[in-house]
């Protein structure tokens, strides 16, 4: 893997809140990765997450909304949990290194997994914060996406507002199906150009939790697969949102709680 981040890179990515690491994977890797991925969705039998009793299309047919928004991605969670050869490739602490770096932070933990997955023709991804919906707020959480597919302005690559993470709070702006709506939020950045995230398969982006980010449709007969990883910088408390956490371990948290379960939020690397 290619997890060797220059200082240009890491003041790249503090600058405009994102940053594009070309080649991550070599031939090998990327197909042992989607091999793994392939193998983790099959056994998951279409549970989104473990924890919580919600399945792929389990709202299909609702709602008009619902229909629009089951074709979006299919989107299943913490496939490290339930498959050990996941499990390897997510807490490997070479990439929480380029986690850990990027956030200016001394340990990283992992706060969910996701395998995104564009089906031909879906709908597109309206620009988002991810930071916002998850049971800790802190600025300098991120995420790494790396493309098992080539990433293309035709399938549904990425799109990140530059700098944007500047300035974004914690308030929750949802994502609806009006790709402009996050604008209503945040005008300052509606005339903010933006850029597209093309990558071959096997690159891969970190993006801050705080980034206005989206993607394109699938204009395409193919997938657009992608893996990703959150990540919390460790330290951090719950703020009362549940988001991914089970059920049970919810049960036992209060507003303030450190967030260090290792067996919910591994902590993969400690400088």
């Amino acid at each position: 893997m290619n997890t060797d981040l220059s200082q240009e890179q890491i003041d790249f990515y503090r600058e405009n809140g994102y940053v594009i690491v070309e080649d991550f994977l070599n031939a090998d890797e990327l197909d042992h990765w989607r091999r793994a991925v392939t193998q983790a969705i099959q056994e998951r039998n279409g549970l989104k997450m473990p924890g919580k009793e919600v399945r792929l299309g389990d709202d299909d047919g609702i709602n008009e909304d619902a229909a629009y928004f089951n074709n979006v991605f299919d989107q299943l969670l913490n496939l490290w949990q339930t498959s050990e050869e996941m499990k390897q490739l997510m807490v490997d602490e070479r990439i929480g290194k380029m986690a850990a770096d990027l956030a200016g932070v001394d340990g990283i933990r992992i706060w969910h997994d996701q395998a995104l997955i564009k089906r031909p023709w879906a709908n597109p991804t309206s620009w988002h914060l991810d930071t916002p919906f998850w049971s800790f707020s802190d600025r300098r959480a991120l995420s790494i996406w790396v493309a098992l597919d080539d990433a293309t302005l035709e399938n549904g690559c990425l799109f990140f507002i530059p700098g944007s993470h500047k300035t974004t709070t914690f308030e929750n702006a949802g994502i609806g199906k009006n790709m402009g709506g996050i604008f209503e939020v945040y005008p300052e950045f509606k005339q903010t150009k933006s850029h597209a995230a093309v990558m071959k398969a096997g690159s891969c982006s970190f993006h801050n939790g705080l980034t206005i980010h989206g993607a394109h449709a699938n204009m395409t007969p193919g997938f657009r697969r992608a893996m990703t990883c959150a990540y919390m910088p460790d330290g951090n408390t719950y703020n009362g949102t549940p988001n991914i956490l089970p059920d049970e371990y919810v049960k036992t948290l209060n507003v303030g709680d450190l967030l260090n379960n290792d067996e919910q939020n591994p902590l993969i690397y400690k400088r």
